[in-house]
């Protein structure tokens, strides 16, 4: 089954990763690219964006740069997580490619305009981009087909003990995006923290003289510091690929359909998606609740092997 697809990134470690499994996935293809700053500052994310491109040798796509910051908080730096560059301890010769004059919004409402049938959004970064987009242009919500974004948590948060980062980053533009009746796929750190490559694999991938399976292991190895503890550990997930992966091989995830909302109030809880799982609810407030198809487990050994046989060389 084809797949045509938007991407919205802020390329860092698993952006990048998730950019060379949806190039070389043969039922993939990516209309254009829009970046926004999340993992780093949007020049750093588009340029990033274009290296890897590059990389996995792809055709010409489209990429645009977007929003330089939330909606309404200020631009918020960059974490220690992706490093510097955005790319961890990898690095990436200089690109010739070139980026759209137009700003990624345009960009994306191009391409949705000119599509033969509406196309799938696949976001792994915050939704300010998409926020603007569907404020701005909001009868093109009938021109995408759905909205399958990396974000959020029925669980546990990394930003914040309950809030995903993406979703932290700009939880107005989230619920700009959750409200828009597009159709919505979540996957979120319920699946996103346990597909993991262990560091055996990682060390044989780094130590290969393709430079795709090079650039894979260093990214996965990149070490991050545990606050908590002090200590060095690898980054060691696929992350934002997993989404790609559930856009292509859904069988191999559990995914359940439940009424969906983001806090927005200051404070501890601010940006934390609350997923409504009780079977009977007996009082809500007026705010809306947007549905959406949730992933909440998944068939990791294979989403990996999916992962792997499809970035790496034969």
């Amino acid at each position: 089954m084809a797949h045509h697809i938007i991407m919205d990134v802020d390329t860092g470690i698993d952006d990048a990763m998730s950019i060379m499994f949806a190039v070389r996935h043969p039922d993939v293809e990516i209309h254009a690219i829009s970046c926004v700053a999340g993992n780093g500052p949007v020049h750093q994310v588009a340029d990033n964006t274009l290296k890897v491109l590059d990389l996995v040798n792809a055709p010409e796509i489209p990429v645009a740069a977007g929003a330089r910051q939330p909606l309404i908080e200020p631009a918020r730096p960059p974490g220690a997580v992706h490093g510097a560059s955005g790319l961890g301890r990898l690095r990436l010769p200089h690109t010739s490619r070139t980026m759209e004059s137009v700003h990624a919004v345009e960009l994306i409402r191009r391409t949705l305009l000119t599509a033969e049938e509406p196309l799938t959004i696949v976001a792994s970064a915050p939704l300010t981009n998409l926020a603007l987009l569907l404020r701005t242009y909001p009868e093109l919500s009938e021109r995408i087909e759905r909205i399958l974004f990396m974000g959020g948590s029925a669980s546990v948060g990394n930003a914040t003990a309950v809030a995903e980062f993406n979703i932290w980053h700009d939880p107005e533009a989230a619920f700009i995006v959750f409200s828009s009746g597009v159709p919505l796929v979540m996957y979120g750190l319920d699946v996103f923290n346990r597909i993991r490559v262990d560091a055996a694999r990682i060390a044989e991938l780094t130590a290969c003289a393709d430079p795709v399976a090079t650039a894979v292991g260093s990214l996965l190895g990149n070490e991050i510091v545990d606050q908590a503890t002090g200590r060095a550990l690898p980054y060691s997930m696929i992350g934002d690929a997993g989404t790609i992966c559930a856009l292509v091989a859904p069988e191999l995830y559990s995914f359940e359909t439940w009424p969906l909302q983001v806090d927005l109030a200051p404070g501890l809880g601010r940006g934390q998606t609350q997923v409504d799982r009780r079977r009977t609810v007996y009082r809500r407030d007026d705010t809306p609740w947007a549905s959406a198809s949730i992933a909440l487990d998944a068939d990791t050994d294979s989403v990996l092997e999916l992962f792997f046989s499809t970035v790496l060389p034969q």
